[in-house]
């Protein structure tokens, strides 16, 4: 078995199937957001917002090139952040160790999964929003899923482009239900 690498939207199920899988298969899971912050001490969020999206691009890719080098060729599965599908020297030194497996969950659940972390300041304005939502500066929930539908169309393009095998998890199935999809794929 090669390396498992999940790719997908934020809030896709990458990390939940990543640890069940890692469990399925008796190997180590990781997860590139805390390999980024055991390196700098700082969330990927404290980053992209105190140093911009440049020093997060560069703290991603030195993450998965140090997490590649550990692992070597140690088989493990390993749950990616959901915009990593735009650090192409990130990409390539997970690429090395295994195969990417894309995670296409529906836009609907993903963008639920969002708005549930949303929390409100006393002046009505949202926070704890993705980086590239929040930018937008949405004033209503409706603002947000107009701004999440773009660039989940984007998104999916390019998670299509660079995975080797794509799964279409269902969301009124369980995480087991999607689990079982995942191995029969696989």
């Amino acid at each position: 078995m090669d390396s498992i690498i999940l790719l997908g939207i934020k809030h896709c199920g990458k990390s939940t199937q990543g640890k069940l899988l890692s469990k399925h298969f008796g190997c180590p899971f990781f997860d590139t957001d805390d390999e980024v912050t055991a390196l700098t001490g700082k969330s990927p969020r404290e980053i992209y917002t105190e140093q911009g999206k440049d020093a997060f691009l560069e703290a991603e890719k030195n993450a998965c090139q140090a997490l590649a080098e550990k692992i070597g060729a140690e088989k493990c599965i390993i749950a990616t952040g959901g915009g990593i599908c735009n650090n192409q020297p990130a990409l390539d030194a997970l690429h090395k160790i295994g195969k990417f497996i894309f995670l296409n969950s529906d836009e609907e659940t993903a963008c639920n999964r969002i708005i549930r972390e949303i929390q409100y300041e006393a002046d009505g304005s949202m926070k704890n929003l993705p980086a590239y939502i929040a930018k937008e500066n949405p004033s209503d929930i409706t603002d947000v899923r107009k701004i999440f539908h773009n660039f989940y169309i984007e998104r999916q393009k390019i998670y299509k482009s660079l995975s080797d095998i794509e799964i279409k998890l269902e969301h009124s199935a369980s995480k087991q239900e999607n689990l079982q999809k995942i191995l029969e794929t696989l």
